[in-house]
């Protein structure tokens, strides 16, 4: 958790135990930290909840005790971003791993030293000056459901959240803009969250992902030979709730039609007999294509258009709010680190820095993705292979600088002369790695091009398209003896007396 250097850091403390405690005070007068304590996690989370905002919160872990935990669960949802640190009995891994799942950044076992503990206090205690990237509060993320959460951290989210509120209360359809990865499908939740209908169920369908028949099926039920509803849609499902229907365009335009009916009539008709179902849902709609292309190539019907479009919210992309990268980013690492029962990795300065120069095509969903890889592979440069943007002139030992800090911040991009694509920066580095270990192969078994393909685990006509591409020629060495042997021609297409090398 990131801490103003001029605001004193709290330290929650939970337990009883003079052993726990006796050392933390020491620690907390030493370096001027403010500690609260707590005898149970039920009172730490009481206390939480009446107002207490600790920076850092220590878990006791009475012996033979595996029910504390359960305050994890509570804070991932309440407090996702509050570091907790677990102080147990024994190396238990099955509880360590349950603890660092549920969102524990650290697991000290006793007995530890107290320099050991203020390390532990320290490592994970953000100290920020007035030169750093601004601080954000906890405010900042809102849980819209069990794994969505909405991040405000900059004005022009704030200013968009307002808006999604807005609309929420007004219980309309709304079609919501945005490109691809920046938000639709958390935008949508949300209005769900804040409008009177959130009691009821949120559904969502991806008019991209089925075809035609099986769409209808999922949207509207399925009937029977008699034209019963032997199988509701997701339009009954939810009924008072709310139906997301992301990529409308991609919707068949006799469904559309038929859309469009449910909206007027609040009615679902049996193809059948013509019975009639009555359904209260709210429609919300999204798309990342142009509406004026797609009302023109007729992939969208003007009646369902202007029912969607009297509210129309647009997503930002992520380039339009980069000052929340930061934030977004250590967001990312937090929750996937939780989901991943895994450590998160340290992201520095130049790292951050480098996140908000970088143009994020695929928005937000792509730098999540960025840190899943990260977060996983811990190699940063790799991590960054897959980006489809240039990154501003970083090369790939600059990359691996980035996950360390190694980076000097007095050495520009500028100063390095003509910014290259990091993507065919890594594609160089692992072609001449794989280049040397065909090379390295074929030097091992005398060019035996089947046996070097064994070596590398590889099918044989793989190694001689290897040779092929990397354009590798026969060392003189080994040429008269191919010769010798019946062999002509060069080292990727060696031919000869039916033998097979």
């Amino acid at each position: 958790m990131t801490v103003n250097a001029t605001e004193a850091v709290r330290l929650l403390v939970v337990s009883r135990e003079a052993a726990v405690l006796r050392p933390l005070w020491s620690i907390g007068e030493s370096n001027a930290w403010h500690l609260e304590t707590a005898g149970s996690s039920w009172e730490a989370m009481e206390r939480i909840q009446a107002g207490l905002v600790p920076h850092l919160l220590l878990l006791d872990l009475p012996r033979g005790d595996g029910d504390s935990l359960h305050i994890l669960r509570w804070l991932r949802r309440l407090r996702p971003e509050l570091p907790i640190i677990l102080l147990s009995y024994s190396e238990d891994s099955i509880q360590e791993k349950e603890a660092v799942r549920l969102g524990a950044k650290d697991f000290l076992v006793r007995p530890f030293q107290e320099e050991q503990l203020e390390s532990a206090i320290r490592r994970h205690l953000v100290l920020s000056s007035d030169n750093t990237a601004a601080t954000f509060a906890s405010e900042d993320i809102e849980q819209v459901s069990d794994d969505t959460f909405f991040v405000g951290a900059c004005p022009v989210m704030q200013t968009f959240r307002a808006q999604a509120e807005l609309l929420a209360q007004a219980d309309v359809p709304v079609l919501i803009l945005g490109e691809v990865g920046s938000g639709r499908d958390t935008t949508a939740r949300l209005i769900h969250k804040l409008s009177v209908r959130s009691g009821f169920r949120f559904l969502k369908v991806n008019c991209d992902a089925l075809p035609g028949d099986l769409l209808e099926k999922e949207v509207f039920g399925r009937w029977g030979s008699e034209g019963e509803l032997s199988s509701p849609g997701k339009l009954e499902l939810c009924d008072s709730g709310t139906i997301f229907l992301d990529d409308i365009v991609h919707m068949p335009m006799g469904l559309q039609e038929k859309l469009v009916h449910v909206m007027q009539t609040k009615q679902l008709v049996e193809p059948g007999n013509g019975s009639r179902h009555d359904v209260d849902v709210r429609v919300l709609a999204a798309t990342d294509l142009n509406i004026e292309k797609a009302l023109a190539e007729r992939a969208l019907r003007e009646d369902l258009y202007y029912r969607l479009s009297a509210f129309t919210l647009h997503v930002p992309p992520l380039r339009q709010r980069k000052d929340e990268i930061p934030f977004l980013l250590q967001h990312f690492m937090h929750k996937l680190a939780k989901h991943y029962g895994l450590l998160p990795r340290e992201l520095s300065p130049a790292l951050l820095g480098a996140s908000q120069r970088h143009s994020w095509p695929g928005n937000v969903r792509e730098l999540e993705n960025f840190v899943k890889r990260y977060l996983v592979i811990g190699d940063l440069a790799m991590a960054w292979s897959d980006a489809e943007a240039t990154s501003s002139g970083t090369d790939l030992s600059r990359a691996r600088n980035l996950a360390t800090g190694a980076e000097s911040t007095h050495d520009s991009e500028e100063s390095r002369g003509v910014p290259k694509s990091l993507k065919s920066l890594i594609e160089n580095v692992k072609c001449e790695a794989e280049r040397n270990a065909i090379a390295a192969a074929l030097e091992k078994t005398g060019w035996n091009r089947k046996a070097a393909a064994q070596l590398l685990k590889v099918s044989y006509r793989t190694i001689l398209y290897k040779i092929e591409h990397y354009k590798m020629t026969l060392p003189e060495t080994y040429s008269s003896s191919f010769v010798n042997h019946g062999f002509k021609g060069n080292a990727s297409g060696l031919k000869g007396n039916g033998k097979t090398t």
